[in-house]
């Protein structure tokens, strides 16, 4: 396994990391343990969750029970600002929230600091600059360690850096966003901002949902089961456009020796602002195959052949 420092930090993270959007929800408590347990064993650091994944928080519970006694072992990340409750005292991120939900999230976890706490959503509601002093609070009090944020636009993380900054607050360290070989808008604002004010970038969704894992075919019903199976995400994703695209990427792994999953994990993590790659699991075999598929690096011209091959210039 290979490790990164996390944005302009010193923070070591495992360039794979594992999202526990499934835990409460997908995998019960004893399957989250086995997919936990499986993950530190092959060197996983970074474990990603959020208060609002699973009912009631149970992602987090079930997560904070996983890794009692390794506890030191791992990065723990978690998300607030999601809505957690009827009304609006219980989501945003205003400072009477932000301290409400972070202590509701260490009593789920199981301890008395979160490494790595995340803004979940941009909150319109709420001056930017309220939020980042509240931040700023928690790690000086150390229930937090360090900050970052997830869905923010690049003009969004750039006005936090600045208030951080001026202000002489905690910065974000790191930036969660959708990416993947399919949904590369970061790269036109978010990426070059990230790269400017040394942010790190950690891909949620690498897979697109299953899509780049092979499993859904042209002109096949889609796994039952899977999220792809109906509904409107599968009427955007399992298109024609979409299935050339999927084609013509897994011929380049496959010309290489490799699967689409290690083209999709292996690509991301061969791009220079990625410092881990969030990938789910619901099982240790997912594991594995995630953690296999981050040792592949994509050399400068394997990286400019997909643009071409997906008729981007560089």
């Amino acid at each position: 396994m290979e490790y990164r420092t996390l944005g302009s930090s010193g923070l070591q993270v495992s360039v794979v990391g594992l999202g526990c959007n499934n835990f409460g929800r997908r995998v019960d408590e004893a399957g989250t343990r086995a997919v936990v347990e499986a993950a530190i064993d092959q060197g996983i650091t970074l474990l990603d969750t959020a208060d609002m994944y699973g009912p009631k928080g149970l992602s987090e519970e079930f997560l904070g029970k996983a890794i009692q006694g390794r506890r030191l072992d791992v990065v723990l990340a978690t998300k607030f600002a999601g809505p957690m409750g009827e009304g609006s005292l219980h989501r945003g991120a205003s400072r009477r929230y932000i301290f409400e939900a972070c202590e509701a999230s260490l009593r789920r976890l199981g301890t008395d600091f979160i490494d790595l706490y995340q803004i979940h959503f941009p909150d319109p509601q709420t001056p930017l600059e309220e939020t980042m002093r509240a931040l700023d609070d928690l790690v000086r009090q150390g229930k937090v360690r360090y900050l970052g944020c997830s869905n923010f636009a690049g003009w969004q993380l750039v006005e936090a850096q600045w208030i951080a900054r001026s202000e002489k607050h905690e910065g974000f360290i790191s930036a969660q966003n959708q990416y993947n070989l399919l949904e590369r808008r970061i790269e036109a604002e978010l990426v070059p901002a990230c790269r400017a004010h040394e942010v790190g970038i950690l891909p949620y969704f690498p897979l697109a949902s299953g899509f780049l894992t092979g499993k859904y075919r042209r002109g096949q019903e889609a796994p039952e089961g899977t999220r792809l199976a109906a509904g409107r995400a599968a009427e955007r994703a399992l298109t024609d456009a979409r299935f050339d695209q999927l084609e013509a990427l897994e011929g380049f792994a496959k010309e290489r020796g490799h699967s689409l999953l290690e083209l999709a994990i292996g690509w991301l993590a061969s791009k220079p602002q990625v410092d881990s790659v969030i990938a789910g699991a619901t099982s240790p075999a997912q594991v594995e195959q995630n953690v296999h598929a981050g040792e592949w690096r994509l050399t400068p011209e394997e990286l400019q052949q997909i643009d071409e091959l997906q008729g981007r210039r560089r």
